[in-house]
């Protein structure tokens, strides 16, 4: 039997994790797992199905997969995660050459399946268990070397917020225990690991569910206990959940970094309102000010949404001016999608595109100016750099993460050495020049 497998993952983070423990699952069951698809039997498309252009990204991937399979027919095609928990049926008829259609669920049956020991649930090849199965716990085989490693602690959304789907496809929250987080993070760190960048749907309400109240702080705290490991980040955490508590651990806790990832969506309160978020224009403000104060120089990250059913140019010039005002350390602008089987999907008064569009890039052109201002700001200062990737000529520019970087999705810092540095140091730089999202400096 042909066991080599290849896996692409897009999406989030989140499917980063679920893309490794399918690779540990099927390196137990005695697969192979490859880079490449030269020689590879299998290719996984594990994919995302948040927004309509994350959908398309997927498709396109899978139909590469499809003129790989023209020219090699014995290769399979494996499509699992968001975009085929949501349209299997779809998929299965509109792209025959997939031979196994997987839901989110299923990934934990990845090895049963290709070996045939797992009946479809519909049709010759759809496998789609229930969004709100329970968990289950396994090991992970990393994908990268990367000197950093995600942690998913928890799956699906107990939010219901009217624009997002992902309820719809990942179920309810589900967290795990403490204790197997953390046996999954000493496993990780013990295979090089530095920082562990803590993920889930909604990371602050962790714990609500199993525990009967947010666990977050009490996970960090054992978490940080781990030999070896350096570094905590947190990502998508909601308002509501900067509380006391978690304060208190970003000062007091010494690897927790000072840095947070807020998706606030947007500040005017009637659009908030909308959107079920749940929370105010004053939430918002009174959020980061606490941060601020309690905790000087923390970085704070969000992400903003243009063209929301009911935005008004209005609207988009408050979030402009709450941008200007506050100067977040990191912002991203994504153009409202309108998911079908959402809240929004249905409301009278949709945007056209091109004014969702026009939006974007004006809040896009704000928040550039801020950024590289607020990038200039750290000329002079020395900061501690995970380094990610060497130079690849002597004296060349190394690259890596400060504190104000969380991979892929924020800015990097780049800069010389006057010593050799491996991929997983840490060093001491100064920054010397900027850019609207990067550092440049020095070592000694």
């Amino acid at each position: 039997m042909n066991r080599n497998v290849l896996i692409i993952t897009l999406g989030c983070a989140k499917n980063t994790c679920d893309s490794e423990n399918m690779a540990f699952l099927l390196k137990e069951a005695g697969f192979e797992i490859v880079d490449s698809s030269e020689n590879a039997d299998y290719v996984i498309v594990n994919t995302c199905g948040f927004i309509e252009a994350a959908k398309s990204e997927s498709v396109g991937v899978i139909f590469d997969a499809v003129k790989m399979k023209k020219e090699r027919p014995d290769v399979k095609i494996v499509v699992t995660g968001c975009l085929s928990q949501r349209y299997a049926d779809e998929i299965a008829k509109g792209i025959p050459e997939a031979d196994y259609i997987l839901g989110a669920m299923d990934l934990y049956d990845i090895a049963k399946i290709l070996r045939g020991e797992k009946e479809p649930t519909a049709g010759k090849h759809i496998y789609r268990t229930d969004n709100n199965a329970p968990l289950v716990e396994t090991g992970r085989q990393r994908l990268d070397d990367t000197p950093y490693a995600y942690i998913k602690i928890a799956e699906g959304c107990d939010r219901r917020c009217t624009y997002c789907a992902i309820p719809l496809i990942r179920g309810k929250q589900r967290s795990r225990r403490i204790e197997d987080i953390c046996s999954e993070a000493e496993e990780v760190v013990s295979a090089g690991a530095k920082e562990l960048i803590i993920v889930a749907q909604d990371t602050g309400e962790y714990g609500t569910d199993n525990y009967g109240r947010r666990m977050i702080v009490p996970l960090i705290h054992k978490l940080a206990l781990i030999d070896g490991l350096r570094q905590l980040r947190l990502m998508y955490v909601y308002p509501e959940a900067v509380d006391e508590e978690l304060i208190d651990a970003y000062m007091t806790e010494e690897k927790l970094v000072k840095y947070i990832d807020i998706p606030f969506q947007h500040v005017s309160s009637h659009i908030l309102r909308r959107m079920g978020r749940g929370a105010t224009r004053e939430t918002v403000r009174g959020c980061v000010e606490a941060l601020r104060q309690a905790v000087p120089g923390i970085a704070i990250r969000s992400t903003f949404m243009t063209g929301f059913p009911g935005e008004t140019e209005e609207d988009v010039d408050e979030l402009i001016d709450f941008l200007k005002e506050y100067r977040l350390t990191r912002a991203g602008v994504f153009v409202y999608s309108r998911e079908e089987g959402t809240a929004a999907a249905d409301f009278p008064d949709q945007i056209d595109e091109d004014v969702k569009q026009a939006r974007y890039d004006r809040v896009m052109e704000a928040q550039k100016d801020i950024s590289a201002s607020v990038m200039e700001s750290f000329i002079g200062r020395t900061l501690t750099v995970l380094v990610e990737e060497e130079p690849e000529e002597p004296g060349g520019y190394y690259s890596g993460l400060s504190y104000l970087d969380a991979p892929e999705v924020d800015g990097e810092v780049y800069f010389t050495s006057e010593k050799a540095l491996n991929a997983g140091d840490y060093a001491d730089v100064t920054i010397t020049d900027s850019t609207e999202y990067d550092l440049w400096g020095q070592s000694k």
